[in-house]
């Protein structure tokens, strides 16, 4: 539309790139807060991965001071008396609990599956947080075209804008539900 003067009316093309802009920044402050809570999960998950192997090995240095124990014995006396047989019988009980012991899942065994569905979580959170991270940047940078477009009035910067803006969305529905399936890095 023209204006009394000669010059083209942008107010409302200007109205519309502000529309797209607050769009955008609900966008970003989406992508930027699921972002973190993947972040922390991704941190939780790995630190109890690593409690959980620590725990493992703990487990395993004891089922092999026992077995050294069980066989030093064994191997130095020959005859060996009630009490001793009582004490390794106790020692490879103890031996066969910490392989695999389900009440509670603290055997070797059980902590293994605990450690590998840990670090599932882990992986998937890692996975959902750099897509978000990719859609922030989407998203600020079409941020940053939208609100060059209303100084410059170039209808490129706005298509450009919305554009990135819709790869911003991609990526926070990749990273919400499908984080596993998009392996970008």
């Amino acid at each position: 539309m023209s204006g009394g003067h000669g010059h083209v009316d942008t107010h409302a093309g200007d109205k519309r790139v502000a529309l797209l802009i607050s769009i955008l920044a609900l966008v970003l402050a989406f992508s930027e807060t699921l972002g973190k809570s993947a972040q922390t999960l991704a941190l939780n998950a790995n630190i109890e991965a690593a409690n959980l192997w620590a725990f493992y090995q703990a487990k395993t240095i004891r089922q092999t001071t026992l077995r050294v124990a069980s066989d030093a014995m064994t191997a130095q006396f020959a005859n060996q008396t009630e009490p001793m047989k009582k004490q390794l019988e106790a020692w490879k009980k103890t031996i066969e609990r910490y392989e695999s012991e389900e009440d509670p899942p603290e055997g070797r065994k059980q902590l293994v599956a605990r450690v590998k569905e840990v670090e599932k979580r882990r992986d998937r959170s890692l996975a959902a947080y750099h897509h978000y991270e990719l859609a922030s940047a989407a998203v600020q940078i079409a941020i940053v075209l939208a609100s060059a477009s209303i100084i410059t009035s170039m209808v490129a910067l706005v298509w450009g804008a919305a554009g990135l803006g819709l790869v911003g969305v991609a990526f926070c529905v990749i990273g919400f539900w499908f984080p596993t399936q998009v392996h970008l890095f």
